[in-house]
């Protein structure tokens, strides 16, 4: 009894399991092109290959219904060109009107531009969002009612794409963005496209058979002059299409139309150049074969069939076959293959899917063609291509506008660079560079000025606090407007180099035994000077200090190297004369200082 409950149990519990997944080997192959030019006709104007891999459109063409005093409607749908939806979203919305602009990087979204703008929709008051990741461009309007308090930027960002996880976006502040920003946008928007067009004659199943037809006949030429204009490649100004337009070497004319501002070179099969003993006319698949989409033309009933030209860029065809329709003009059977992995793109077929030649099929076909290549990017082949493209591109933007915002506020995309002076360069660098100059001039000219007995100092010497005059003459010489006359000093010694423009500092040091009182005033000023000794000065800041062994041998020296000063007729060269000696000293780079007209002491 028990195993039987068990038995039972066991049984409620078994599933079956999933079919195996299919292979090569199991699918029931389609006929071939053979089998179906073995049996009566008429035949289809396309064949899917025996393994798939491809969808159709447009199989139905019997016109037998409709009476012959009756014209063939046209497609009553206005065919629309289809793109990227977000492609124009800026220029239209934004470009030229009063919005925001920043930039930002996340760990998982990479590099982010992000756009916002408000928006009067009717009387409502909108937030108009578009944020660009390197996979795609997010949009989205937002009535401001909907929300309980006004968000932030990361907020903003977050409404739009729930996965932005910043701690803040950065404003962008280059008068030019807009420029950069639209070009992006826009990068997926191509007014230049070229399809192939192949001439199938009755009974041609190979690629070779396709590609070694010279010939053409009446029905195929008077296609062409429907399908655009003949036009000579030599000198050719229009787009080109990647044929030689100089040498003559991919033919001597082929055909060319402009369609809604769009230009559209065709590579004609026939218009290649022919090469004699080469089965492959590999002249003639180096265009075509690396074309993405391209036109069938079929004179009479013989199938195509899309895997017989090798191609890995060949993802769509429209194939139209002539048929003819008495003194209206004659009628156009169209059917359209891609891969499995392009979308469905428009306009449709109608249905049946016959045309009468005229304007309104023109229209239909060449939209039926840009559209099919818009269609084809989104492939995974083209797909992976495209998405690698356009984070190179984020990525170009991102730096472009942290640059130019950075140099808009005097700083350098990189501090580093801007402490080695290779920064960017924006306005303060270009100051610094000036500055530099003129305090090189400075010393140059204190070089001539030199007397041969004057006595070196050392950096560490300082001037005697009882002669002011002498240390106001040399301050204002060397003064430079617009100098805060305070700066924040890093040790005892101060700071061998300015801040904001370049002049280089020496603080002078009392090397007497006895210093004054930390709150001593300077001579010609009130600011106190608030720089206690420290023994643990960096010496990479400070010049080298003399022991003390050697300080009383040199007082008397500089004492009368301070005579020497007074002396002279110009307190700036002479500065700069002591000053270039001591460079000589410490062997490195030094410049002067002065804060608010002044030399310290202490």
């Amino acid at each position: 009894m028990i195993e039987k409950m068990q038995g039972s149990r066991m049984d409620e519990q078994r599933c079956s399991f999933p079919p195996p997944l299919k292979t090569e080997e199991d699918y029931i192959p389609y006929p071939s092109v053979h089998e179906v030019l073995g049996r009566e006709g008429p035949f289809p104007l396309i064949l899917l290959p025996q393994f798939g891999g491809y969808w159709i459109e447009g199989t139905n063409h019997e016109i037998t219904s409709i009476p012959e005093t009756e014209p063939l409607q046209s497609p009553t749908t206005k065919v629309k060109l289809e793109c990227n939806p977000t492609a124009r979203i800026y220029r239209k919305h934004f470009l030229g009107k009063e919005h925001f602009n920043y930039y930002s990087l996340d760990t998982a979204l990479g590099h982010l531009v992000f756009s916002l703008k408000y928006d009067v929709i009717g009387d409502q008051e909108h937030l108009r969002l578009l944020l660009r990741t390197k996979c795609r461009t997010y949009h989205d309007v937002i009535p401001i009612s909907c929300l309980t308090e006004f968000p932030n930027v990361v907020q903003m960002a977050k409404l739009v794409c729930e996965d932005v996880n910043v701690d803040r976006f950065y404003p962008v502040l280059y008068p030019k963005a807009s420029r950069l920003i639209v070009t992006f946008d826009e990068h997926v928007i191509s007014n230049n496209f070229k399809f192939g067009v192949i001439y199938q004659k009755l009974g041609q199943t190979s690629e070779e058979e396709l590609f070694s037809t010279n010939e053409e006949s009446p029905a195929f030429v008077e296609f062409l002059e429907f399908l655009g204009q003949k036009v000579k490649l030599q000198d050719f100004k229009g787009f080109r299409g990647g044929l030689d337009v100089t040498h003559g070497q991919t033919g001597t004319e082929s055909v060319y139309c402009n369609f809604r501002n769009k230009e559209i070179m065709f590579h004609v099969s026939t218009k290649l150049p022919y090469t004699e003993g080469d089965a492959q006319q590999l002249q003639r698949k180096r265009h075509i074969g690396n074309d993405i989409v391209a036109v069938v033309f079929q004179d009479e009933n013989t199938p195509f069939v899309p895997d017989m030209i090798a191609s890995n860029f060949l993802h769509a065809y429209v194939v139209v076959q002539a048929e003819g329709g008495g003194p209206d003009g004659p009628l156009y059977k169209v059917s359209v293959t891609a891969r499995d992995d392009v979308p469905f793109f428009g306009p449709p077929l109608p249905d049946p899917a016959v045309f009468r030649k005229g304007p309104e099929f023109q229209e239909f076909l060449l939209t039926k063609l840009i559209n099919a290549e818009y269609a084809c990017y989104k492939a995974e082949k083209f797909a992976k291509l495209e998405e690698r493209t356009r984070a190179a591109l984020l990525e170009t933007l991102y730096e472009e506008l942290h640059i130019h915002s950075q140099s808009m506020m005097g700083l350098g995309g990189d501090e580093d660079k801007m402490e080695n002076g290779s920064g960017g360069g924006g306005f303060f660098e270009s100051f610094k560079r000036v500055i530099r100059s003129r305090s090189q001039s400075m010393d140059a000219m204190g070089l001539s000025n030199k007397k041969p007995n004057t006595v070196s100092t050392s950096h560490s010497g300082s001037f005697a606090p009882n002669n002011p005059d002498l240390a106001k003459a040399a301050g204002i010489s060397l003064i430079v407007p617009g100098k805060s006359p305070t700066r924040k000093k890093s040790g005892p010694f101060g700071s061998r180099r300015s801040s904001a423009i370049g002049i280089e500092n020496i603080q002078e040091v009392q090397e007497k035994r006895e210093s004054p009182p930390a709150g001593q005033k300077t001579p010609d000023s009130g600011h106190v000077s608030q720089e206690p000794k420290s023994e643990n000065s960096s010496t990479q800041s400070s010049p080298e200090m003399p022991t003390t062994k050697n300080r009383a041998e040199t007082a008397a020296q500089r004492a009368e190297a301070l005579k020497d000063f007074s002396r002279s007729s110009s307190s700036a060269s002479s500065f700069a004369s002591v000053v270039e000696e001591t460079e000589g000293v410490d062997g490195e780079d030094t410049g002067l200082h002065v804060a608010g007209g002044q030399c310290q002491h202490h």
